[in-house]
């Protein structure tokens, strides 16, 4: 068979994938924005819309001292890096945000990398080997389930999985785990899907008591829990007591990209050393590490942004149940709704897009079967006149749709 006969026969069986995505209600269609993230933004063909599906959990993305901050960067440093940073160099900028990103969330130390999804795979595949377990969370992001994937099959590292927040669970696999090196448990400090918040304290405790590393990752909390912003730990009290944290730079901190590790400094220095995303990967463009360094600074200099968020989702939450609708329960700025079946859900999302209101849909395989969902995700720029929009959509769509009781 030719290489071009190859080529068509995968493109024959995935054309009939997705074509059979369409039938099903499943296919997802890209929204083209054509001016920056904000509570309201242009959208190609439909104009202005009030944004409820984006990290932007602080209002930063189009923050003027961010993007001031990026494009300065750009005539100091220039567009890229040209390589990674033990080859041509780490530029001053990275240095500067590492110490940020340290000093938010209470380590001794950071490093940054071009994704959180990078430092989620560094951190197992590179800290431990074949005499070591890690333990995930059941409803932990893609990113560490693929981590923990890829670290079984390069280390030989034990993994195993907890039930969710099932802190009985975790003991009895910790107890299980005796004869390991080295037992690392990771969890999400707030899962992105349902909003909840990890049972910190429990875990702390128990990898205390047994011994192991505890890794949170804050890429949802940074930012967003704590009276400061600086997340999960800071939310419980419990500041300076994480082993290692990974969080994003590209959610509440400017959403532009990147993320970061944060932990000792050997953890740190181990990680520049030996991680493979880090080795054999560009560091983040200096506009980018500049626009996230003013946005840490900013956020340090504004905590009210933080309290302004916490308000908002409350009210918001209060204001979708008093109309008829049963979102889940939560302290976070995560609001999702569940309605059933996937199809169901990419319908309500394109309903209320028709009426100005841009919330997306989430259905299987990024959330169980049966539990689809629209996921609201406020900003602290939301004015109550937006998110007042936003709720008399949901209320004709909802009653259109037979949703509300």
């Amino acid at each position: 068979m030719s290489r071009a006969t190859e080529q068509r026969a995968l493109d024959r069986r995935l054309e009939t994938e997705l074509e059979q995505f369409r039938r099903d209600g499943v296919y997802k269609r890209l929204n083209h924005l054509d001016g920056p993230q904000g509570p309201v933004a242009r959208m190609e063909g439909r104009g202005d819309v009030i944004i409820l599906s984006s990290n932007n959990y602080l209002g930063l993305a189009n923050q003027p001292e961010v993007v001031a901050a990026g494009k300065a960067a750009l005539d100091r440093f220039g567009a890229g890096t040209a390589s990674v940073r033990f080859i041509c160099g780490t530029f001053t900028v990275h240095r500067a945000l590492e110490a940020a990103c340290a000093r938010l969330v209470g380590t001794e130390a950071s490093l940054s990398f071009v994704s959180c999804w990078n430092a989620n795979e560094a951190v197992p595949g590179t800290l431990l080997g074949e005499d070591d377990v890690v333990l995930s969370d059941q409803l932990n992001h893609a990113s560490i389930i693929d981590g923990l994937r890829l670290a079984k099959a390069i280390t030989r590292c034990q993994t195993g999985v907890y039930r969710h927040a099932d802190l009985s669970d975790l003991d009895e696999k910790l107890r299980g785990s005796r004869d390991r090196r080295v037992r690392m448990v990771v969890t999400d400090g707030v899962f992105s899907m349902e909003g909840a918040i990890a049972p910190l304290p429990g875990l702390v405790e128990l990898c205390r008591k047994h011994d192991a590393v505890l890794v949170v990752d804050d890429s949802h909390a940074t930012g967003v829990l704590g009276a400061a912003g600086r997340g999960t730990a800071e939310h419980f009290g419990m500041l300076g007591e994480i082993d290692i944290i990974t969080s994003t730079l590209g959610k509440a901190l400017g959403g532009a990209a990147g993320g970061f590790v944060a932990g000792s400094a050997a953890v740190c220095d181990y990680l520049t050393q030996r991680a493979r995303p880090q080795l054999f990967s560009n560091a983040l463009p200096p506009t980018v590490a500049a626009s996230a360094l003013a946005s840490v600074e900013y956020l340090e200099a504004h905590p009210e942004r933080v309290t302004t968020l916490r308000e908002s989702a409350r009210w918001f939450r209060d204001q979708l149940q008093g109309i008829g609708y049963n979102p889940l329960p939560g302290e976070t700025p995560i609001v999702p709704v569940i309605v059933g079946e996937t199809a169901f859900a990419i319908r309500l999302s394109d309903e209320l897009l028709e009426e100005g209101v841009f919330v997306t849909g989430f259905g299987f395989p990024v959330v169980p079967q049966g539990q689809a969902r629209v996921r609201c995700q406020l900003s602290s720029a939301h004015t109550r006149d937006h998110l007042d929009t936003a709720l008399r959509a949901f209320r004709k769509v909802g009653e259109r749709l037979g949703l509300l009781k």
